[in-house]
């Protein structure tokens, strides 16, 4: 281009292009990850998280969150109602630290859970498993 100047960082932009550092890049003519779905304003963490393998580390409040959304599958593994109780009740000592600020991470708006319910669903669960009863 004629009378245009190219700035340093453009010229090696334009050098790397032409040595084809950027062809065949990971993920090249594909959409976006998560591009149409709902927003989500943790996206980056979770990203983070799945990006350097940080499961089971990172904030208490995360890992509240994330107990909360896996409670039915962990209680599946239980084979009584006081078990099934006493996950339940620490959970939700767990939240209501989490609500009043008291963990550290980012703030947590979950509802405690309702005892009943879910041991009343935990039955219902196990009830349609063969072999338990």
């Amino acid at each position: 281009m004629p009378g245009r100047h190219e700035s340093r960082v453009e010229r090696q932009i334009r050098e790397a292009q032409e040595r084809g550092e950027f062809d065949n890049l990971p993920g090249a003519g594909r959409p976006l990850p998560g591009h149409g779905g709902t927003y989500d304003e943790n996206w980056w963490i979770r990203d983070w998280v799945r990006r350097e393998n940080l499961t089971g580390i990172g904030p208490t409040s995360l890992k509240i969150r994330k107990e909360a959304e896996e409670l039915p599958e962990r209680l599946d593994r239980e084979s009584s109602e006081p078990a099934v109780r006493a996950l339940v009740t620490a959970l939700n000592e767990r939240i209501v630290l989490a609500r009043r600020g008291l963990v550290d991470g980012p703030p947590v708006v979950l509802a405690t859970f309702d005892i009943e319910r879910v041991v009343a669903a935990w039955r219902e669960r196990r009830a349609r498993r063969p072999g338990t009863g």
